[in-house]
């Protein structure tokens, strides 16, 4: 069987960086996109000069303000960032059809069998980030190896801009010593579990019985014995085409407060409302995700009679969904999606992204 190749390309503090390429007056200044540090918004991203100071997106605003009184804050332009993500994109497929973007600023590729650059998965990554450096001047951090999991993990290992491999070779080595953190799908409620139980390290997980793990945390279980074991068979999807127009983001630190959420779920939903409005429709039915620190998600809908007309109209049923979601566990994800759509003859309309 043809060893998998897979890619995980990620982009360094992208919003903030866009922003640092188009006002050379932001360049190695702390700087924060997201709303207004006296409000109640939070951070949607951080420019590494910022990140020495403890500050990370979805924090409030105002903490940030608090942890960095002389930084920067503009709001999010998520036309531009589309814009550049889709640039991003097109390079992408230069290599390969099986690209499976995870936000604006994120995307898996599956290089098997793709002869390009001796078939070296390294070189393609490597060609990548150079290509867009050259035509777009940000930088990427890309992870390599068989598997989506091992590639996402090692796409953080040496940012910003930098690469990191994991062979098939050395995955045992390197995830006995992973600290379980650390694992994409392990967030800090499950950590926290896991260590009750002994668990602290990739050589702990995987010396744990399944049984142990489904009675624990049920399908969820038999995810984390296969990620300790190195096997992670999931697919790249390539993207495909939707009948609905959303807009998502994940949370660095998984959220709880009300104000926070409410906060980031109406940036979600001005950004759909845009690219909503851009593409001339108009929509009867939205749509409120929401995906919990142990992965699990949820979903609640309203369908109104007459189409949303603005980005703000939706804001008192997105409350309602909300109050409608359970609260058990932190959230790691908010996304809003428009659906139900029908074409539009009226003016574009241009909604306040921080209302």
């Amino acid at each position: 069987m043809l060893q998998r190749k897979i890619i995980h390309l990620d982009m360094d503090a992208f919003y903030a960086s866009v922003e640092q390429r188009d006002h050379p007056e932001y360049r190695g200044k702390p700087l924060v996109v997201g709303g207004n540090p006296n409000g109640r918004g939070v951070v949607a991203a951080a420019s590494y000069e910022i990140r020495q100071f403890g500050v990370r997106s979805a924090m409030s605003c105002f903490e940030a303000k608090k942890r960095c009184p002389h930084a920067i804050f503009v709001r999010p332009r998520f036309e531009v960032y589309r814009q550049v993500s889709q640039q991003i994109r097109q390079i992408m497929h230069t290599l390969t059809p099986l690209v499976e973007p995870l936000s604006l600023d994120e995307a898996y590729l599956d290089v098997t069998g793709i002869e390009l650059y001796q078939g070296s998965a390294t070189l393609m990554a490597n060609w990548l980030r150079g290509e867009i450096f050259q035509q777009t001047a940000l930088t990427a951090s890309a992870g390599v190896s068989f598997n989506k999991m091992l590639a996402k993990i090692a796409s953080d290992m040496n940012k910003p801009n930098g690469i990191a491999v994991i062979t098939p070779a050395q995955a045992s080595d390197f995830i006995n010593t992973l600290p379980i953190e650390r694992f994409h799908g392990i967030g800090k409620a499950t950590a926290s579990r896991l260590h009750t139980l002994g668990i602290h390290t990739g050589a702990d997980l995987r010396a744990t019985e399944l049984s142990l793990l489904t009675h624990e945390f049920g399908k969820r279980g038999h995810f984390y014995h296969e990620i300790a074991h190195g096997r992670d068979n999931r697919p790249v999807k390539a993207e495909r085409k939707h009948k609905s127009i959303g807009s998502e983001t994940t949370f660095t630190d998984n959220l709880s407060d009300t104000e926070q959420l409410l906060s980031q779920i109406y940036t979600q939903n001005a950004d759909a409302f845009m690219q909503l409005n851009k593409k001339g429709q108009l929509a009867h039915t939205i749509t409120l995700k929401i995906k919990y620190a142990d992965f699990t998600q949820i979903t609640r809908s309203h369908t109104l009679h007459t189409p949303f007309p603005n980005a703000q109209s939706a804001h008192y049923w997105l409350q309602k969904l909300l109050a409608d979601v359970p609260r058990h566990l932190p959230i790691r994800l908010v996304g809003v999606t428009y659906s139900n759509l029908i074409s539009s003859s009226t003016p574009a309309i241009q909604p306040d992204l921080f209302d």
